[in-house]
């Protein structure tokens, strides 16, 4: 702060003569309203070519016309201000819209609230209590409806035409349609890219987890941009590895070895389930596959005539279960598990608690990318060793990125 600003400051300070902080309060209510109406002011004089005091000759024939009034409520409660008015109704205030009663200050506000899960009618009282203003629920709605377009920028993006791992997942809620309440599944998807950088790519609303919604999702993703995803990490639902294979047919494609021994252990009872799971871990913590393999078949011998489905399961999906084999351990850790997406929808969950059910699909979508723009600010660390890793892939993968370049 200048020499200037702070002797101006000071000498305001002297003539308010505050006696304490409400009166400090009450005081930059005031001095914002008139900035607020000097702004306004301004505006007219730009719109129109003249200021209001010019008595030359000027250069349009639209003229002022007098103020409406206008209520607009901020942060430091209500301002009343007298919005200029032109002969043509030409004027378009900039700084505080036509038809916008609130200021971009108590909107952020508001939106910051909804991203924490808070009810619309819940922020409602929360910003009466705060600022002294009064806004409806449904206010607060058409707040955070404004931030729609954004929503579907973003869904719409551009993306990069390489990623190096991808994490699919779904979460699943209670959205009111055709005035029945049914279960949705937001489909979610987590991009690593050569650079080591982790990104939400997309979330969609569907009716149901299907391996043909899921196709839709990856038929999305390559009309927008993504031509190679080197391995897919996903949980064992089945249909995924069909919907991969046809929208990419050259990717690997790991299951999430903690739902795959999850799936096992349902089958087991109390008595037998330390017994099994030490077996088992010999498989999915083999050095390399053969090795995991044989472990597979030791166990079949010693299990399946007790637990048949148990040992089945890993049978039937070895081809996606063995695939971090082929890898170093610092890949390993990456793939062999969705974590990534699990941790994102642990913190979906935070926020969404309070919510039984959602008026609407994008009722859902608005807090769901709120919550995404809230906690990738976060994600700002690479994995470890990416140096590593991405020297790793670009030896391995050396045909479908040298196609990319």
């Amino acid at each position: 702060m200048s020499n200037l600003s702070k002797d101006l400051l000071r000498e305001y300070i002297k003539e308010q003569d505050f006696k304490s902080a409400d009166d400090i309060l009450a005081g930059l209510k005031d001095m914002f309203k008139d900035v607020l109406q000097e702004a306004l002011e301004a505006e007219m004089d730009e719109a129109l070519g003249y200021q209001k005091s010019d008595s030359t000759e000027k250069g349009t024939t639209n003229r002022r016309n007098g103020y409406s009034k206008k209520t607009v409520k901020t942060e430091l409660g209500p301002v009343q201000i007298d919005v200029p008015r032109d002969r043509n109704g030409e004027f378009e205030p900039q700084i505080i819209p036509k038809h916008q009663r609130t200021v971009d200050g108590i909107e952020d506000k508001i939106l910051k609230l909804y991203a924490t899960g808070m009810t619309t009618r819940d922020i409602s009282e929360q910003v009466k209590e705060l600022y002294g203003v009064d806004i409806s629920a449904d206010t607060v709605s058409n707040i955070t409806n404004r931030i729609l377009p954004l929503v579907y920028d973003w869904q719409n993006r551009p993306l990069e035409k390489t990623y190096a791992f991808m994490f699919m997942d779904a979460i699943h809620y209670k959205v009111r349609e055709d005035k029945q309440i049914v279960k949705k599944a937001a489909y979610v998807v987590i991009g690593v890219n050569m650079d080591g950088q982790k990104e939400v790519l997309g979330i969609w609303i569907g009716v149901n987890e299907s391996s043909k919604f899921w196709l839709s999702v990856l038929n999305d993703l390559k009309n927008r941009g993504v031509q190679n995803v080197l391995i897919f990490c996903v949980d064992g639902l089945k249909g995924f590895k069909e919907a991969i294979e046809a929208a990419y047919p050259s990717s690997k494609i790991q299951t999430c070895i903690i739902h795959q021994i999850r799936n096992s252990m349902k089958y087991i009872p109390y008595k037998d389930r330390k017994a099994f799971a030490a077996d088992l871990k010999t498989v999915y913590a083999a050095v390399n596959e053969e090795t995991a393999m044989n472990n597979l078949i030791d166990m079949k011998e010693q299990w399946s005539g007790k637990y048949p489905n148990a040992i089945k399961s890993w049978e039937d999906n070895w081809d996606t279960i063995s695939t971090f084999f082929a890898f170093p351990d610092y890949i390993r850790k990456i793939i062999y598990t969705t974590n990534a997406i699990e941790s994102l929808n642990s913190q979906f969950r935070k926020v969404t608690k309070t919510k039984l059910i959602f008026p609407t699909d994008e009722s859902l979508l608005k807090m769901l990318y709120l919550a995404v723009q809230r906690i990738s600010k976060k994600w700002t660390r690479n994995y470890p060793d990416w140096d590593l890793v991405v020297n790793q892939l670009n030896i391995l993968y050396a045909d479908v990125l040298k196609k990319e370049a």
